[in-house]
Formats: structure tokens, sequence, C-alpha cells
């Protein structure tokens, strides 16, 4: 018999690369916004992320969803969640490299450039696998929200700050390091939390106890959980523990886990209180505002992620174009792909370049720029991910869509941050409210916009139209997409003009702000220079 199975112009794997150094987008803006040896820090952590290793790890993790054990054999209730050995390694490996609570006490300790790095190392790890990166984002986001209660915050703030992972439930004063949850969403409220029926009642001790179901409580395995509660004030926040001071277990009742689109190897379940001990987090009645510091750090995360998810599709699509050939020649030298590859390319840069300036905000205490540019980033960034993903297995062909590419992966995750911590209605309204209430807010992102006026004609157009949707304000609600896609755009442009190479500067500006862009990526116009930008985007491998 001949041989029929002869392997020809497939590509080479994608592992020995970095994320972080080997991204100059990434690499540019931590120096910017940091110094070159905030960016060496992160060396070790970009190359356990390009490993074939690190790759196994997210794999298999995905492949081996957590499962629920109720009750052990003897009939007790353990409520417990077990998850795959790499599961493990993922989260040791995101911990114990400064990516969960740790900067807070680096930032503390005079560290001034300690959100920008974690930024720049979390888009690199979390391109890996962005499932564990829902409890390293909860823990992350605790941290200031604990800190409306000093007497919570230093029972738990250090645990929170520790960079060491041991997973199981025991006393939380023993681990080297705790891991965060938040418990929000009832099944009749959703986004209005307003209407959540679990119910507190105080206790003799200054405790509470808490009773009612929650919908979505993400990682149930975590050491503590923020959750809302409603008390005779109104709606209020409490810290919920897994394990007692006492080291007895809490009630926490695990009814079933989710069955996701993605982020397959992260539980998320519904959780049953009934006499559940908790501690009050700030005031009574003031439970969003409380657990609102929480929710608006872990939105700088849904940009992040994003962000990471989009450069993770984009080097995929690099590499695979650069070795694979049709037609008679290789796909990145076609033009028509040289136009995708650049148009998925710049998406990606402005992805990263504005969820590092958010980074450097939280850094620079720029409460007002965050408050606004944070919500209209959420919305943008989280929206255009599915696309360029989308885009980018496209590039693959059919073997994008198998699912030993990673790209399925990629695909079913990327909707995500765009639902989580408000989908895009309620962070469109969240951007007029920023804009309504503080004109701080307003003022802190024009100044930022206003730095690239003059620098390109295009970009003046946009921001001139960006300020005549501002114009009519009983109208302002139902154009609030269109506002909070225009800022985020203006924003970017602004960051690229002032940054960025000509090249993609220049690409940004006539496709997004110059509106000859098409509904769908690879429609630059003629002219950009596209093999600028796709050696840009391009990593070296070993």
């Amino acid at each position: 018999m001949s041989a029929t199975h002869e392997v020809t112009n497939q590509v080479p794997p994608l592992t020995g690369h970095d994320p972080i150094a080997g991204d100059a987008a990434l690499a540019e803006a931590c120096v910017r916004h940091a110094d070159a040896a905030t960016l060496a820090s992160l060396t070790e952590l970009g190359r356990v992320a390009g490993s074939e290793q690190a790759q196994e790890w997210g794999r298999v993790a995905n492949e081996n969803p957590p499962k629920l054990r109720t009750h052990d054999r003897y009939g007790h209730r353990v409520d417990e969640v077990e998850f795959h050995p790499y599961w493990h390694e993922l989260m040791r490996t995101a911990v114990e490299n400064g990516l969960a609570g740790a900067p807070w006490a680096a930032s503390a300790a005079g560290d001034a450039h300690a959100h920008v790095r974690r930024a720049a190392g979390y888009i690199g790890w979390t391109q890996v696998e962005m499932g564990h990166a829902c409890p390293i984002t909860m823990t992350y986001a605790a941290v200031p929200a604990l800190r409306a209660t000093p007497e919570l915050a230093a029972r738990y703030e250090p645990g929170l700050t520790g960079t060491g992972y041991r997973f199981g439930l025991t006393d939380p004063s023993g681990k080297p390091g705790l891991i965060a949850g938040m418990g929000m969403t009832e099944k009749q409220g959703g986004s209005d939390v307003r209407v959540n029926t679990t119910r507190a009642v105080p206790r003799p001790d200054g405790s509470y106890a808490l009773t009612g179901h929650k919908w979505f409580t993400s990682a149930p395995m975590s050491d503590l959980f923020l959750v809302l509660a409603q008390l005779d004030e109104g709606v209020s926040c409490f810290a919920v523990p897994r394990v007692l001071p006492d080291g007895t277990r809490n009630v926490f009742r695990l009814q079933r886990l989710k069955d996701k689109l993605g982020d397959r190897s992260n539980a998320s379940s519904e959780v049953e209180f009934d006499g559940t001990t908790g501690w009050l987090v700030g005031e009574p009645g003031r439970g969003v505002p409380a657990i609102i510091e929480m929710v608006n750090t872990t939105r700088l995360d849904c940009v992040l992620g994003s962000a990471a998810t989009i450069r993770a599709a984009l080097t995929q699509a690099v590499h695979h174009a650069r070795h694979r050939r049709a037609f008679g020649a290789l796909l990145a030298d076609q033009p028509l792909m040289t136009n995708v590859l650049a148009d998925l390319a710049v998406e990606s840069e402005a992805a990263t370049a504005l969820g590092m300036r958010l980074a450097a905000a939280l850094d620079g205490g720029e409460q007002a720029f965050l408050r606004l540019a944070g919500a209209a980033a959420k919305f943008w960034v989280c929206k255009r991910t599915p696309t360029a993903v989308a885009e980018a297995m496209e590039v693959l062909g059919g073997n994008g869509y198998v699912e030993e590419s990673g790209l399925p992966r990629l695909y079913r995750q990327a909707p995500l941050n765009s639902i989580w911590e408000g989908s895009g209605n309620v962070i469109a309204l969240d951007v007029l409210r920023a804009m309504g209430r503080s004109s701080d807010s307003l003022a802190a992102v024009s100044a930022e916009i206003e730095l690239a006026r003059g620098v390109d004609g295009r970009f003046d157009q946009a921001v001139k139209r960006l300020h005549a949707e501002l114009g009519d304000p009983e109208q302002l609600p139902l154009r609030a997409r269109r506002i909070a896609g225009l800022l985020a755009l203006c924003l970017q442009g602004s960051l690229l003009l002032r940054h960025a190479p000509a090249a993609v500067a220049d690409a940004f500006c006539a496709s997004r702000l110059g509106g000859d862009w098409g509904a769908v990526l690879g429609t630059l116009p003629a002219g950009q220079d596209v093999r600028a930008i796709i050696d840009r985007a391009s990593v070296a491998t070993a």
C-alpha cells in the first residue's frame, strides 16, 4: 500500500514565546507607565506563560471541569468542589507572581507601579487560560472594598494580599494566602440587586445571620465572599467566610454548578444561605456603595482580560499566517490577509493601551478618570472581543474551528467579560451616570483626550462628534451605547496618537475614526502600512 499520510504545510506549535516582553505594545505600555525594572520583574512569568507546559495546564483544566461534592460517603454535607491539579498550577502561578491581592500591599509599601506591573502580568498570563482569572480578579478587587471596615481589613487583608496559594477549607489565619469571591446576583434580580431577597439578621455578638439564595457565586471554594443581603435599612454588604474564626465551617450550601458556555475550568454555583454567618462591611443600607468598590476593580480586569483574549487570538493568527501556504504563497504575504491581520493588530494594541492606562490611573489615584474611563473601556473593549476572536479563527480556517487549535476555547470565553459585572446596557447607562454625577470624571477624561487634539484631523472630528452626541440630554439614554463606544474610541485614539508607531495610529484613525471602516475586520483603507503593523504584532518563538 502506498503511503498517503504525509504531513506538509502544517504550522509548527506556538511555544517558547514571551507574551509579556515579546508583545511590543504591552511591553512599551508597561515601561511608559512604570519603568524598565517593572517589566524586567515579569521575565519569569512571561517565560512560563509562553511555555508548552503552561499551555497544557490550560487545556487540561478546561477539559476536566470542576466537580461538585455536596455530601461525604456518610451523608454529611461537605459542599466542596474538586478541581483538576492543573487548575491549581494555574492558580498558584498567578498568586505567587502577584496577580491577586498583592499589589495593594506593594502599593502601601511604596511601590508606585504595583498595579501597572500587575496589569501587564495579568494580560500576559491569562492568555494561557482565562477561567482561573475569575477568582484571581475577585481576590484583587476585594481588598479596597474590605477597607471600608478596618477591623475586617485587619483580619483578612494580610491573607488576601499574600503570595502563597493553598487550596482547601481551613482556618484562614493559618493559610499563606486567601482567595475571595462575591455573591450579588439572585434569580429574580440580576443586575438589579436592590430587589434581592436574601435577609440578614443581627446577632448579639456583632455578626449577622444570612438566609437566602444566590443565583451566581463563582469560585465557591474561595475563603471569603462579599455578599449582599437586606437589612431594615436596605441592601447591605457582608463579609462571609467559608470557615469561621473558631475553625468550624460556615453554612454555605452548594446547590449545583452552572453549565456555562465558556469559563469551563472555573466553578460557578448556586448557593443557599441558612443562618450563614457574616460581618457587616461599611454601613447598614449602604451595601451597593460598599461593594461597588469591588465591582469597579473587577471591571478593570474585564478590560485587561478582554485585551488578553484579543491578543492571544491575534498571536495565533499571525503565527499561522506566517507558516501556512495557500495558492502558492504564505498567507501572510497575500494582500487581503495582511489587511485582516493588521486590523486585528490595531484592535489589540488599542485595547492594550487603554487597559494599561487604566491601571496607571489606579497607581496614580486618578479616581475621577477611572470612574468614567473604566466604564467606557469596559463597554467597548469587551464588546469588540468576540468579533476579534471570530476573525482570528477564520485566519486558521477549518483548523481554527478544531478544539486542538485553542481558538474555540477563546471564542467561548470571549463574550463573558461583556456580561460579567454589568452587561452592555448597564455599563452604557453607567457611563451616563459617571458623566452626570461628577463633572470631575468628565473633565478628567476630556483632559486625557485633549492631549492629542490637533495631531490628526480625523481624531479631532471624532472628538467633535462626541461633544455633539452629548448635546440633547433628553435623548441620552437612547444613545448611551453610541456615546460609550465613541468615548472609548476617542480615548484609544488619544493614546495611540501619542504613544504608538505612526503606522498603528494612522490605521486606527483612518478606520475607527475616519468613517471608512467596514462592518467587519480586514477593511482598512488603502495606503496603510499593514506590514509594519503586523511585524510589530509578531512574537518570537524559541
